[in-house]
């Protein structure tokens, strides 16, 4: 086996873990906020034993405090993710996720000073209909967790964007750069907690029996192996390959959460064919990007406003 196959059976691995995260949210007995502390706090535990202490002395403090507003974005992120899982279900949670890519397509070229292609705003228009009738097909008590799932997509959209720009222009290293993000992540949890428990004292902040176990996977199972993985594999393929790939992490999550809790007896048909078209306007933009940005291809205008009357 070569190292391009082995890289994109890894990736696809990667892409499978990632999966489980919306299965041990729900496993986990702990509220969202609880849980989000604890996985950020396993982790960055364990980057700090694994991180070269140099490179973060070396770290320029500009530098340092951007990665830190990244992660406390993340951090908001994955409360929202857990949150949605919380006040709907699992696969409500991942199908609001599929629409991440959605979001960056609109937003990295804003954040990048690009022009929003033609191609990207036509998804945007067909993905409308699939979320129409992923609403319409939840009652009203999930719609608060698809409300909060689709700010997690969004707050991905744009953190995303924001490391692609720090990465491009500074390039920290990959495990420094992690760690620093991942603390933000943990600060910005526990800013909150003590306000959220003051509010609400009889919220569960300890892992009790078998979540210490479902914790443990999702903080190393689930977040730090793939994305380690994910680091080796990029060696070997495309950026491109590698965003396709990751694309399919919600089929693998609504498909886990039907086979573990039987969700889809909660859910009517529209719900999936809702899902069915969001997943094919995301798979649809790798392709649309690769087919009409080949060089020396003569594109429609990239920004619509620009079109000659």
């Amino acid at each position: 086996m070569n190292d391009k196959l082995r890289a994109y059976f890894a990736l696809h691995f990667c892409v499978f873990l990632w999966g489980f995260t919306a299965i041990l949210g729900k496993l986990i007995t702990l509220g969202a906020l609880p849980l989000v502390w604890w996985r950020v706090f396993l982790c960055c535990g364990t980057l700090w034993w694994l991180l070269p202490k140099a490179q973060l002395r070396g770290l320029p403090s500009r530098l340092f405090w951007q990665m830190l507003g990244i992660g406390a974005m993340v951090g908001v992120h994955w409360i929202c993710f857990y949150g949605a899982i919380k006040l709907s279900n699992a696969s409500i949670a991942v199908a609001t996720m599929a629409t991440t890519s959605f979001f960056s397509a609109l937003l990295e070229p804003l954040m990048l000073r690009q022009n929003v292609k033609w191609y990207e705003l036509a998804l945007g228009i067909f993905i409308l209909p699939g979320m129409a009738l992923v609403v319409g097909n939840i009652d009203w008590s999930m719609r608060a967790g698809f409300a909060a799932g689709i700010l997690g997509a969004l707050l991905a959209a744009i953190f995303t964007g924001l490391n692609k720009r720090l990465i491009d222009r500074d390039t920290p290293p990959p495990l420094t750069m992690s760690f620093v993000e991942i603390f933000g992540g943990l600060a910005v949890c526990s800013l909150v907690l003590p306000f959220v428990w003051a509010a609400a004292p009889q919220l569960q902040l300890l892992p009790g029996g078998w979540d210490w176990l479902w914790m443990l996977l999702l903080a190393w199972v689930c977040t730090l192996l793939p994305y380690y993985l994910t680091l080796q594999a990029m060696r070997h393929i495309s950026a491109f390959a590698t965003n396709l790939t990751i694309n399919l992490e919600p089929v693998y999550g609504v498909v886990l959460a039907g086979l573990f809790f039987q969700e889809h007896k909660d859910l009517a048909p529209g719900f999936y064919i809702g899902v069915g078209v969001i997943l094919v306007a995301v798979f649809s933009h790798p392709f649309l990007k690769n087919y009409f940005e080949k060089p020396g291809k003569n594109l429609p205008p990239d920004n619509l406003l620009d079109t000659p009357l």
